[in-house]
């Protein structure tokens, strides 16, 4: 049930509760800007005089940043039980926009890599209240489309990063990305301040000094691992590590890949900007998807079709043919991992979600430290294309395996039924 449908008076908020959707989905935005950012400003990056970077450092800034944001998608869990979802919201965004606006201003490579493993702390916290924030406030039988749509707020975030690169890097260099990328908080920040609710369920918690689950269940991290959710909880961590090292393993790798096989900086620009075009398409598509067919179905298909296209970009097309080829990549490879969420969203009890979504995405993270490692890997041996592509339809693969593995929608959840009456 929507929490709309109620209003709790121990939440003088909770009028406020349409402006969950919106304001979360501008955080991920601004998420999904400060985490390809870095892709965008690689090529001028490596070319840049003063700081003499190789493809392999570049690789490690960007491992540094992931290691951050895996330590806060972990952390995340703990951190709201005892602050709540509203002001921890509100922490990530002023931390990793303060953050990525020093950035701008960093004076060498190391200062760089510290910065960006500073402002990962808060960008991992993003994802998982924002996906626990709007899962709570869905309409019942909605949450597919849901987390997809605000999935969607990451991929426009990158779509406005590869135009603004386009514009604004041939004129004025690689800083002033970080700066535009810092701004929105001016504006998002006192919209959380005024409008965000904070989560019924903590506030429910917080007044009876129990967990949603009973006393028994204290600690969220052992649902997990119990009562029938121990394979599925193995099974999501492998599938997130997969998922994620295709999205950031692309993102931050995409242009140079394309540029290795002899397309310009701007066309290769161009084609990381339509990779995020197809993931919203994808998102919206998706979305719906699983509203009918269920989530696990949909995933195991999104994942195989990531697969195939995935494979189909190793082969060298002319004129709009790689676009396209590239656009329906994008529909297939990041919403195959935003329909994972979904599916942890409804297959935990509220109790343990949170901790459920910040240990998938946090484990996930390791998968997207490899992406950009083998991505540099590659590069540095000269074999980015056409062997990138057919490692990355390889990994697409073993997702549709592992989303398999995971018990059909609803068997855990009856043990939650069951439990709650």
């Amino acid at each position: 049930m929507s929490a709309d449908s109620t209003v709790n008076p121990t939440n003088p908020r909770a009028r406020r509760d349409g402006w969950v959707a919106p304001l979360c989905w501008s955080a991920v935005a601004l998420e999904g800007f400060d985490l390809v950012v870095l892709g965008v400003v690689l090529p001028p990056l490596l070319r840049y005089p003063d700081w003499g970077l190789t493809p392999g450092t570049a690789s490690l800034i960007s491992v540094v940043g992931l290691l951050g944001v895996m330590v806060g998608a972990l952390a995340i869990g703990p951190v709201t039980d005892i602050i709540g979802r509203r002001r921890t919201m509100l922490l990530t965004v002023i931390g990793f926009s303060v953050l990525t606006l020093l950035c701008a201003f960093a004076p060498n490579p190391w200062v760089f890599g510290l910065l960006r493993f500073l402002a990962g702390l808060g960008l991992g916290g993003v994802l998982p209240v924002a996906l626990a924030l709007v899962n709570e406030y869905a309409r019942q039988g909605r949450s597919g489309s849901a987390t997809t749509t605000l999935m969607t707020g990451y991929h426009v975030g990158a779509v406005l990063t590869a135009l603004l690169g386009i514009v604004v890097i041939p004129a004025w260099g690689w800083r002033p990305m970080f700066v535009l990328g810092a701004l929105p908080a001016l504006v998002l920040v006192p919209l959380l301040l005024r409008y965000l609710p904070e989560s019924e369920s903590f506030l429910r918690e917080r007044a009876a000094g129990v967990t949603a689950s009973g006393a028994g269940e204290r600690n969220p991290v052992t649902i997990l691992f119990r009562g029938g959710y121990l394979r599925a909880t193995l099974a999501f961590w492998v599938t997130s590590f997969m998922g994620l090292l295709l999205v950031y393993g692309l993102n931050t790798w995409l242009p140079e890949i394309m540029r290795s096989a002899g397309y310009e900086l701007g066309a290769a620009l161009a084609l990381l900007l339509v990779l995020n075009v197809g993931a919203v398409a994808g998102l919206l598509v998706a979305g719906q998807v699983a509203n009918r067919i269920g989530t696990r179905r949909s995933a195991i298909a999104w994942f195989s079709a990531a697969a195939l296209f995935l494979a189909l970009l190793s082969v060298r097309l002319p004129g709009v043919g790689v676009y396209i080829s590239v656009l329906l990549a994008g529909v297939f490879v990041f919403s195959a991992q935003v329909l994972v969420y979904a599916y942890v969203s409804q297959l935990y009890p509220a109790a343990a979600r949170g901790t459920a979504l910040g240990a998938a995405s946090g484990v996930g993270r390791l998968g997207a430290i490899s992406g950009p490692l083998i991505g540099g890997a590659l590069l540095s041996a000269g074999l980015a294309y056409p062997w990138g592509f057919y490692i990355f339809a390889a990994v697409a693969a073993i997702g549709a395996v592992s989303v398999a593995v995971v018990a059909r929608t609803g068997e855990p959840a009856a043990v939650e039924k069951a439990t709650t009456g």
